[in-house]
């Protein structure tokens, strides 16, 4: 059997928690997209792990692949591999493979990333700038630095050579000098850590789907940041639906796929762009206070609104997603009324799906119902059984509303603080 998990929301939906727990019972885990502009953070008794990079199965001891369709800073991978070993965690190349044709993210795609950043004023699209967009046109630019290129000298010298010109009109009007020979040595010595986890997971995952290995495939952002399908401009540089996996990873094997959206009982998003039910109010201070809102990568203070379903049934149907899971149920326990997103509202046309045309999202009036909330606790519940009748009801709204069925409901940061409600778990 093969998993994927993505988020069906902007990101931030708790995907890093969810990937550990199914992880229990996966052979592999795979990254696919993105880079370490991904944040997720784990907690396991009383140990917090934080991952930007490596795929969350590598606190299980999972064998953990870093796709071709990510690109990668060796140097934020170096940091983040010793800072995870300080805390115990064992990473070998007997646990970790990185496809040998990934692309490298090197110092200049973060200054270029700064000038591009700084240049748009305010009309600032709220990147990381980690160099994540850069390092993507140099790929499709098709003169991007690969991991396998780290094993010949000689050829690393004359393509970072090519990389450094076709920038250096943009450094020069910006008044930036790059040391061609400091960033050429600086890459042979991270070489020398990260070249022994090169490897050619293309095949490796799929001689392992074809013995009937589990895998489950992490998806990073969320999936209104699809540069494609999402909120564009304000999006991320890589494709976050379902979809990316194969083109991200050369797994090739269709079949026998459970395709899981992690959406937050709520909305956020961090950064700019349209956002239809945000609450700039008390009560969008309330749930971003409670459910601790703060970006794992950006430390950039989170946008909070009501949950959208529009949104959510739209990333349902694109990835395919057979089943939600739905999570930080318990922030919503102090509320009297909850509202959901039913439709919009736009230049008096209802819309039941939202519209790429940046002028229309400008124009949303979102469409709410209101539902009475349960004001007890729910956090750590983990039978459904023992849900309040009102937070039942709730699940149930949403499913009628999304048109699919919630088979998990997280209740807190803990693996244990988990609903199975429809028993996902004892399929795997």
């Amino acid at each position: 059997m093969f998993y994927t998990i993505i988020g069906t929301q902007w990101g931030d939906e708790g995907k890093g928690k969810i990937v550990d727990w199914l992880s229990s019972k996966a052979d592999w885990v795979v990254r696919f997209q993105g880079g370490n502009n991904a944040g997720h953070t784990i907690k396991v008794d009383n140990s917090i792990y934080k991952l930007n990079l490596l795929p969350s199965g590598i606190i299980r001891n999972k064998k953990c692949v870093i796709g071709n369709g990510v690109v990668l800073d060796p140097w934020a991978l170096n940091n983040e591999i010793l800072n995870l070993q300080k805390q115990g965690i064992k990473i070998t190349k007997k646990n970790l493979f990185i496809a040998e044709n990934v692309c490298l993210i090197l110092p200049i795609h973060k200054i270029i990333d700064e000038i591009n950043e700084t240049s748009r004023g305010d009309e600032n699209i709220g990147t990381t700038k980690k160099g994540i967009g850069p390092a993507y046109e140099d790929k499709v630019g098709r003169r991007a630095i690969r991991l396998c290129d780290l094993s010949s000298p000689d050829l690393l010298k004359k393509k970072l050579n090519k990389l450094i010109n076709f920038h250096k009109p943009r450094l020069i009007e910006n008044n930036i000098k790059i040391d061609f020979s400091l960033i050429y040595n600086e890459l042979l010595t991270i070489a020398k850590t990260i070249i022994e986890y090169n490897s050619p997971v293309w095949k490796q995952i799929n001689d392992a789907g074809e013995k009937g290995d589990i895998i489950l495939f992490e998806g990073a952002q969320g999936s209104l940041l699809d540069i494609d399908f999402g909120t564009y401009p304000y999006v991320t540089s890589s494709n976050t639906s379902s979809g990316q996996i194969f083109s991200g990873s050369g797994f090739g094997i269709k079949n026998n796929h459970t395709i899981l959206g992690i959406t937050k009982a709520y909305t956020t998003r961090v950064g700019s762009g349209p956002f239809p039910t945000e609450l700039n109010n008390e009560i969008g201070e309330h749930l971003g206070n409670k459910g601790q809102e703060f970006g794992t990568v950006t430390k950039r203070k989170r946008r909070c609104g009501w949950f959208d379903s529009i949104l959510v049934k739209q990333a349902i149907k694109i990835s395919g997603i057979t089943d939600v899971v739905l999570t930080k149920l318990d922030v919503l326990d102090e509320l009297e009324v909850i509202k959901v997103c039913v439709g919009y509202k736009i230049n008096n046309n209802n819309f039941d799906y939202l519209p790429f045309s940046e002028s229309l999202q400008a124009s949303i009036e979102p469409i709410y119902e209101s539902l009475p909330g349960w004001q007890t606790s729910t956090f750590g519940i983990s039978s459904w059984d023992n849900l309040p009748v009102n937070a039942k009801k709730y699940i149930e709204f949403l499913e009628n509303t999304i048109g699919l069925k919630i088979s998990i409901i997280s209740t807190g940061p803990e693996r244990l603080e988990t609903i199975d409600k429809n028993k996902l778990l004892d399929t795997i």
